[in-house]
């Protein structure tokens, strides 16, 4: 009966791992789409959120962005 629970928690995770995933695919569009029409104080908080996300909540590694290292203003 445990097996049972622990495949259902452990498929119920990985959905939320791939929507966590999803919604931050969605981000980096968002991010780069900001960054493409010059606001970029907005897209480098966006990332500098984004990077927090993978780094503390999904416990991975950040990734950086182009946009998110860009010196305009």
């Amino acid at each position: 009966m445990s097996e049972i629970r622990d495949d259902q928690s452990s498929g119920e995770m990985e959905r939320y791992r791939r929507a966590a995933e999803d919604a931050l695919q969605q981000l980096d569009w968002c991010i780069g789409y900001l960054h493409g029409i010059r606001k970029t104080q907005i897209s480098r908080s966006l990332a500098h959120n984004r990077n927090y996300i993978r780094s503390n909540l999904l416990e991975r590694s950040e990734q950086s962005l182009p946009s998110a290292e860009t010196s305009e203003e």
